[in-house]
């Protein structure tokens, strides 16, 4: 009988609560995975708990002192996880943009999805091609977020798309292959540009620094990148910090297409 109270006295608002707090540990967990930042936050999370004992025991000194270091804890706290922070607003920013343009095309306020202005095929034919001769590669193609910030580190360029000029770009004895090429819309923007590199520990060690630097960068923005592996010659798709699994360049195409498509 008491559990029949208990159940009928659970409103809808608190079964939505409940489910925003557990997508909400769902993103912390997500961000923070394979990071020294899960190690700051379990200690966190353990002072918290010590604090929360001392005041439930009246331990009123040790409690007024964890209680003042947790007050002061908040401002370092945003320091130390300035990275996870900026990484998660920014996916909840792109989660909320493609969220209301998909609300507005059910209104049929959007007629159709546009397709992408970007040369999908020359991209996906001049990896396909440099993966057979083991020819290094780093495209980082824009979306919605601003890429200026790591196009100052390279060479601008304002070139057309097309297969021959990305052949042209990371040809072994070409002077801007070393370094990452930003596509913007169906142009290639910049050359040898220097992109940050992601600190994830959980990255196996056979990928290399250009796979590091694609995961940095899609950490960071919400840009999609492209890697063909000088080692082997894999093509490697990355999107928001993590490796996107294909079945062949036919399925990354149409892969590159849906997530290029507004």
């Amino acid at each position: 009988m008491e559990l029949f109270d208990f159940v009928r006295e659970i409103r809808i608002i608190d079964i939505v609560d409940v489910v925003l707090v557990a997508v909400l540990m769902y993103y912390l967990y997500k961000l923070i995975k394979g990071t020294v930042a899960i190690n700051i936050f379990v200690g966190i999370v353990i002072i918290y708990g010590i604090w929360r004992l001392t005041l439930l025991l009246d331990m009123l000194l040790l409690s007024k002192i964890l209680g003042g270091f947790l007050g002061v804890g908040m401002v370092a706290l945003v320091v130390v996880f300035q990275q996870e922070i900026r990484k998660f607003l920014l996916m909840v920013g792109t989660t909320n943009f493609s969220a209301r343009k998909k609300v507005l095309q059910r209104f049929n306020l959007f007629s159709e999805k546009q397709e992408s202005a970007t040369n999908i095929k020359a991209i996906v034919s001049a990896c396909s091609k440099m993966s057979k001769t083991n020819t290094g590669a780093l495209i980082v193609i824009k979306r919605n977020n601003n890429l200026e910030f790591v196009k100052t580190s390279g060479d601008r360029m304002q070139m057309e798309l097309n297969q021959p000029i990305i052949e042209s770009v990371f040809y072994k004895n070409s002077p801007l292959h070393d370094g990452a090429m930003i596509i913007e819309e169906n142009n290639i923007t910049a050359t040898r540009v220097i992109l940050p590199v992601s600190n994830d520990t959980s990255i196996p060690q056979r990928f290399g620094l250009r796979h590091r630097a694609a995961l940095g960068i899609t950490e960071k923005t919400d840009a999609v990148c492209l890697v063909v592996s000088e080692e082997n010659g894999q093509i490697s798709y990355l999107k928001e910090g993590d490796f996107v699994l294909f079945e062949g360049i036919e399925e990354l195409q149409r892969q590159l297409e849906k997530d290029l498509s507004y």
